[in-house]
């Protein structure tokens, strides 16, 4: 069943009220913006296609997609040897914090993308002669 026009302007509207303040959409809000469209007709699939779209015209951030940035920059870093060394992971994270608009506190990203790493079995490389324990201090 196709939805109307006018459903699918009061959905972005929704959206362009959720994210007023800030100009970005966390889990939290995307779940809620999601099941509201979900209440006026649209699908899930098709709903996450207009907050895409709506974020990419008005410059929104979408914490899924600055994730998804974060994730495959280190996936690029891990792929030659598996490890993840200290630039590398800052240049990951300046990625992430500059593609959640800032939002996200410096520490909790670092747990995130430490988080990323052990789930996806990357190493990090630390220590050696004069290295640190940068990656084992984030905690």
């Amino acid at each position: 069943m196709a939805v109307s026009e006018d459903v699918k302007k009061q959905f972005v509207n929704y959206i362009l009220l959720q994210v007023f303040d800030d100009q970005y959409i966390d889990r939290a809000e995307e779940k809620k913006i999601l099941e509201e469209g979900v209440r006026k007709g649209l699908g899930v699939d098709e709903g996450l296609a207009i907050i895409r779209q709506v974020a990419s015209e008005k410059g929104l951030a979408l914490e899924r997609d600055a994730e998804e940035r974060a994730k495959e920059m280190l996936a690029r870093f891990a792929g030659n040897d598996g490890k993840v060394d200290k630039k590398e992971f800052e240049d990951a994270l300046a990625i992430y914090h500059s593609a959640s608009k800032g939002k996200i506190p410096e520490p909790e990203l670092k747990r995130r993308l430490k988080k990323m790493m052990e789930t996806n079995a990357w190493k990090a490389k630390e220590g050696g002669l004069f290295g640190t324990k940068w990656y084992s201090a984030i905690t």
